[in-house]
């Protein structure tokens, strides 16, 4: 997750003061994220952009709702999540597309990005197969790093269901990915 996210209380005092830059600066921190959250969720790439910014601006209209002495991301995508939801259900059509590739992480060194994008296809439509809830507790603990008791805070369901969420997806996305030779 994002090393320099201290002065995160900091700046939501800053916007709620009227600096808008200072959101911009947060919405800056985590725009990456919330997309991967929201794509988890939706699947379909722009309805995951659209509900990122859904829920930047319901975070901006919440924002003295904040509780500063708790951490700002898991908040933040706790809203960005519900927003993703939200949009699922008005979604008519359900469209089903595989995540990006790119929730496999990290910048590849070249000789092993074709490797890398492979797996990434393999990884993507292994995840695309898992239930939303599932889904996106494997994205939030296992590609944004967050902890069991901040991924129930953020779905707003117990820990013990997250643990048993993330350990069903990940074994559901190894039966997938067995017969991958590294």
């Amino acid at each position: 997750r994002m090393g320099d996210s201290g002065d995160d209380p900091a700046l939501v005092a800053q916007t709620l003061a009227g600096d808008r830059a200072a959101f911009g600066v947060l919405v800056e921190r985590y725009a990456a994220q919330a997309r991967r959250v929201a794509r988890a969720v939706l699947g379909d790439p722009d309805d995951a952009d659209d509900a990122a910014q859904d829920g930047f601006l319901s975070a901006l209209v919440k924002l003295a709702q904040y509780d500063s002495r708790r951490p700002f991301g898991p908040w933040l995508m706790r809203i960005v999540a519900n927003a993703a939801t939200d949009r699922r259900r008005r979604r008519n059509v359900r469209r089903t597309q595989p995540l990006d590739p790119s929730l496999v992480g990290g910048g590849p060194r070249p000789d092993t990005a074709a490797v890398r994008s492979e797996l990434g296809e393999r990884l993507s439509a292994a995840l695309a197969e898992l239930p939303v809830r599932r889904r996106t507790a494997v994205v939030l603990f296992d590609v944004e790093g967050y902890s069991h008791a901040e991924i129930a805070g953020i779905l707003g369901i117990p820990e013990g269901t997250v643990r048993s969420e993330v350990f069903h997806g990940r074994r559901r996305l190894r039966a997938l990915l067995e017969d991958w030779k590294e």
